[in-house]
């Protein structure tokens, strides 16, 4: 849970650094690697993320992410995303040629 969190964190700091926030914008997680989990976290520790982009290629974004509780590191992992719009899936309203 702490590394789809980072995740998240990584996708909106995308979509928000670009001004691209729509209702139409689609993240996909694709690959963890390198992931580490360093101590416990209880219920009621308040995680910090820092998220870092690594490098861009088209929609897909490769990051490094690290999760605190206070200033000790809790878990830390690379991942990929990518970002598009839901349109260019071919998700335009139109089901009749789905599932075909």
């Amino acid at each position: 849970m702490i590394v789809e969190a980072l995740a998240q964190t990584a996708g909106a700091l995308v979509i928000h650094s670009l001004g691209k926030v729509s209702s139409n914008r689609v993240t996909y997680f694709m690959t963890i690697e390198k992931a580490r989990f360093r101590r416990p976290v209880r219920p009621g520790d308040m995680l910090r993320m820092e998220v870092k982009a690594l490098r861009r290629r088209g929609p897909v974004w490769r990051f490094a992410g690290e999760a605190f509780v206070g200033d000790m590191l809790c878990a830390e992992a690379e991942f990929s995303a990518m970002i598009r719009d839901s349109t260019d899936d071919g998700e335009n309203g139109d089901s009749s040629n789905r599932n075909r």
